[in-house]
């Protein structure tokens, strides 16, 4: 079981660098030098200290999202490599109920930013957390 968390860590950061490649930009100057430009994103930019909050909730929710996706795949492989093991099966059923648990939760409470971000007219994920102003 640690081998399998330890590749499907290894496979995850073989992803993330595959993308920070795949956006980047190459360009060849006249003396042969290659230069590898990685253009700037505007999502995760902040300026204040609101704009910081929202990056940092988005950011926890969507580790989260991840996190919890991954255990519910291991779960289920663990069930399946089960062999009719009562333990082992009892296992991966408490991992794979974890994992669903979690992901409701996380989805909970991006619903639940989403509906005050909506209703009260404060801007905490889309834009950073801005509180508006009295007219």
């Amino acid at each position: 079981m640690n081998r399998l968390t330890k590749a499907a860590g290894f496979a995850s950061m073989a992803m993330l660098a595959a993308t920070k490649v795949a956006f980047a930009g190459t360009t060849t100057t006249a003396g042969g030098d290659t230069t590898i430009t990685i253009p700037k994103s505007d999502y995760f930019k902040f300026t204040d200290l609101g704009s910081l909050l929202g990056n940092v909730i988005t950011l926890i929710l969507i580790v989260a999202a991840v996190i919890f996706f991954f255990m519910l795949v291991i779960g289920g492989i663990q069930w399946m490599t089960s062999g009719g093991d009562k333990a082992a099966t009892e296992s991966a059923r408490g991992r794979i109920t974890a994992a669903l648990i979690g992901l409701i939760i996380v989805f909970a409470a991006w619903a639940i930013i989403r509906l005050v971000e909506t209703f009260l007219g404060v801007s905490i994920i889309s834009g950073g957390a801005a509180i508006p102003t009295p007219l």
